[in-house]
């Protein structure tokens, strides 16, 4: 018998048909991709982890509607087996959203759904539900105000109405709230002070409702270009003539004149409405001739800059008639004395009121030029007559009879002392002649 089965052995039949018999019991031991994974009993370790800030998607009709209520993103709590969590933290490609694809208009309340997440882990999502609202989407175009901090100018200048560009922005958003907007404003928020010149910003477009709320809309352009127009504050005041000294022996001032009679002074409005006039100090000590000096301008305290900066002072001067009785010394003293009465100056005085004459009851006038409807007036005479002089002994007037609505530029006339002659600063006024309203 066993020489019969090594002989058995020995054949190649044999050795084939122990191959075929071996080779079908190794493929019916191999895995079957049929065969459901959950009936095997393979141990894992469980774990839970908490994660953050998940985006929230919302699916709408985006052309048409306005949703508010969702959030921007929530908490999502994923536990399970070890190895499918680790793979949603890293990856993290899953999603979080609201589908309000079938949902009306108005508020309702809505599930936060999550897809394309491992079904072996048990989730959770915080909040689970929101209430949204649904809204239909409107777009109009409004008009900019445009704004800036005031306290950046620099002291001694004013800014005119910011320009935005462009001025209208078209915003878009939920019907109710676009129908609360009362404000929208282009705010430049990177300025620096302070400001001594005209300057374009960029400016972030904001809408706000009667209560200042911020409104949740949509602004395109959401970003402007602001001008401030900046200049300095500015005033015109007579120029004062301060005398100083005494001409040399002999000698009298017949007169001191300069080339201008007033000059334009910066500085703030406080300090601008203080300001009456600036001053020349003109030392006429020791002078025996007529002399041409340049003077500079001096300015009170306050006061930032002065246009002009230094002005031509012509001083006249004469020699003194002592007569022939040169031994007559009290009767030379009367007549130094009466040629020094006699002598002629120059004063300016400043702010004197134009009065308006002549205009029909159913008009107004409003100054342009000068705006404040005063101006100053530079009088030449002798000494003791224009010592005591004051704005009063003058009357500036414009005659506005027989002149119709519109600009009117009138000559300014002058009633005055007759002894004195005197010269305008300005020799006429521009006005608006306006009818009264009923």
């Amino acid at each position: 018998m066993d020489k019969f089965i090594d002989k058995l052995i020995d054949t190649s039949w044999f050795m084939k048909i122990f191959a075929l018999i071996l080779a079908l019991l190794l493929f019916d031991s191999q895995y079957d991709p049929n065969k459901d994974v959950s009936e095997m009993n393979v141990p894992s370790e469980q774990d839970t982890e908490i994660l953050e800030e998940i985006p929230v998607k919302s699916y709408y009709d985006t052309e048409n509607l306005v949703v508010t209520g969702v959030p921007e993103t929530v908490t999502v709590t994923v536990s399970g087996p070890r190895a499918n969590l680790q793979q949603v933290i890293v990856q993290q490609d899953f999603e979080v959203y609201v589908d309000l694809t079938d949902a009306e208009i108005g508020t309702q309340n809505v599930p936060l759904q999550i897809r394309d997440i491992s079904e072996r882990l048990e989730v959770t999502v915080d909040p689970g539900s929101v209430e949204v609202t649904i809204q239909e989407k409107v777009s109009e175009d409004y008009q900019v105000e445009a704004e800036f901090n005031q306290s950046l100018l620099g002291e001694g200048y004013t800014a005119e109405q910011p320009i935005a560009e462009p001025n209208t922005v078209t915003i878009t958003g939920g019907k109710d709230v676009v129908d609360r907007i009362a404000f929208v404003k282009a705010t430049m928020n990177n300025l620096e002070g302070p400001i001594t010149e005209t300057v374009t910003e960029k400016a972030s477009v904001s809408v706000f409702d009667r209560d200042m709320n911020k409104l949740n809309v949509v602004v395109e352009p959401a970003e402007i270009e602001v001008t401030i127009p900046v200049e300095r504050l500015t005033k015109t005041v007579p120029i004062r003539i301060e005398e100083e000294g005494s001409p040399a022996n002999g000698y009298s001032i017949d007169s001191i004149t300069l080339n201008v009679d007033e000059a334009t002074i910066s500085g703030s409005e406080a300090v601008l409405g203080e300001t009456e006039n600036v001053r020349v100090e003109v030392d006429v000590s020791g002078l025996n001739a007529d002399t041409e000096l340049t003077l500079p301008v001096i300015i009170s305290d306050g006061i930032t800059a002065v246009d002009p900066e230094q002005v031509t002072v012509r001083v006249e001067v004469s020699a003194i008639d002592n007569g022939e009785d040169e031994s007559n010394d009290a009767g030379e003293e009367t007549q130094n004395q009466d040629q020094a009465q006699n002598t002629e100056e120059t004063r300016t005085l400043a702010n004197i009121p134009i009065q308006i004459a002549g205009l029909g009851e159913n008009y107004d006038a409003r100054f342009n030029t000068p705006a404040s409807g005063n101006t100053s007036l530079t009088v030449r005479g002798p000494r003791n007559e224009i010592q005591g002089l004051v704005p009063n002994d003058f009357d500036l007037l414009l005659d506005l009879a027989n002149l119709d609505e519109g600009d009117h530029e009138v000559e300014i006339d002058v009633n005055g002392p007759s002894n004195l002659s005197w010269s305008l600063a300005v020799e006429t006024a521009t006005i608006t002649i306006t009818q009264k309203e009923a």
